[in-house]
């Protein structure tokens, strides 16, 4: 939970899927430390605009999006490309070429540690002899894990440092089974594998058809790992509420299973039970994160109500603090069998 954040903010880059244009209203143009939560507010906190965004329950109101008019693909596609846009817009700078370089060092994890739920939860998909294809590896936290039960692991991964954080951690614990592909998933070759996993990926992908069909071409079961709501849903508040304008989200596990639906494939979905994040180690610490979510620059206007609105929206618990309603994001395990 402490990295997905974060990630989602640096993979707008990693995958280079953005697509042109930008919605009306905008400029032209994750993996994280910080807790994970959806924030409900009461329903009239946040008043969504008749055009678009998200309200304070992370549910889409823009006009296009509506069932019925937009296929679920569609809808899908426009959701990512609008945040990006918008995104885009807040940027003071172009991110770097491997937007990873100053955070992978934060994936490298003991493939061996001990209680990690969703690790071991993926563990008992995997029998022995088989091979795993893992989509976005990042620094190897499930793919190193994995190979310690499978034959083989395929790790795809398209950022430089992320592979050499993962390179390095399969060396220095001494899990010879992988094998690295730098690429970017629907440009990698790769052989076909028992079982493919992929892990908070999705949200930030727009050709979401070509990407899932990749998927199932490649493995006899597919297990995809996304959230019940956007991972910066909590966030969406403090961004209207510091930008002036609702922020527009991404698709997570409701519009995903529209999207296999639309396509045919009948998946099970399971709850993976984590444990809840302790939050921000001080105020301090919660400015500069939910600062650099938000795109907020010091010096400005906007951390200027920033500063002023986290101490209503924040309160202390356990020596941390935590944003005030909140409710935990928990994984879901989207699994089918392609064919099945």
């Amino acid at each position: 939970h402490q990295l997905v954040d974060a990630a989602l903010s640096q993979s707008r880059e990693r995958y280079h899927d953005r697509g042109g244009g930008c919605p009306e209203g905008f400029a032209n143009g994750n993996r994280h430390q910080g807790p994970f939560y959806s924030l409900q507010l009461p329903s009239n906190e946040i008043e969504p605009t008749d055009r678009h965004g998200y309200n304070s329950f992370g549910q889409g109101n823009h006009t296009c999006w509506k069932r019925g008019q937009m296929s679920a693909i569609q809808r899908w596609t426009e959701m990512v490309r609008v945040e990006h846009a918008q995104s885009d817009s807040m940027r003071e700078e172009e991110p770097p070429t491997d937007s990873w370089s100053n955070f992978a060092w934060q994936f490298r994890a003991d493939p061996r540690r001990t209680g990690d739920v969703l690790v071991n939860h993926l563990r008992q998909e995997i029998a022995p002899g088989q091979t795993v294809l893992d989509v976005g590896a990042g620094g190897g936290r499930l793919a190193l894990p994995l190979a310690l039960d499978a034959e083989k692991v395929i790790a795809v991964e398209p950022s430089p440092s992320m592979c050499r954080v993962l390179r390095e951690a399969a060396y220095e614990f001494k899990v010879p089974n992988i094998e690295v592909v730098e690429a970017d998933w629907l440009e990698a070759q790769v052989d076909r594998a028992d079982i493919a996993v992929c892990a908070h990926v999705l949200y930030v992908i727009q050709d979401i058809e070509a990407f899932v069909r990749k998927l199932e071409d490649h493995a006899g079961q597919v297990l995809v790992i996304v959230f019940q709501a956007p991972p910066q849903s909590q966030m969406y508040p403090l961004w209207e509420r510091v930008h002036g304008v609702p922020r527009l989200g991404l698709p997570s596990l409701p519009e995903f299973l529209e999207v296999l639906d639309q396509l045919g494939i009948e998946s099970d979905v399971e709850v993976v039970h984590t444990e809840r994040n302790r939050g921000f180690e001080s105020m301090e610490v919660a400015t500069e994160q939910i600062a650099r979510r938000l795109y907020v620059m010091p010096e400005t206007p906007e951390m200027e109500r920033l500063e002023a609105l986290l101490p209503l929206v924040l309160e202390a618990k356990d020596d941390h603090f935590t944003i005030k309603g909140a409710i935990p994001l928990e994984p879901r395990v989207v699994s089918w069998r392609p064919g099945g």
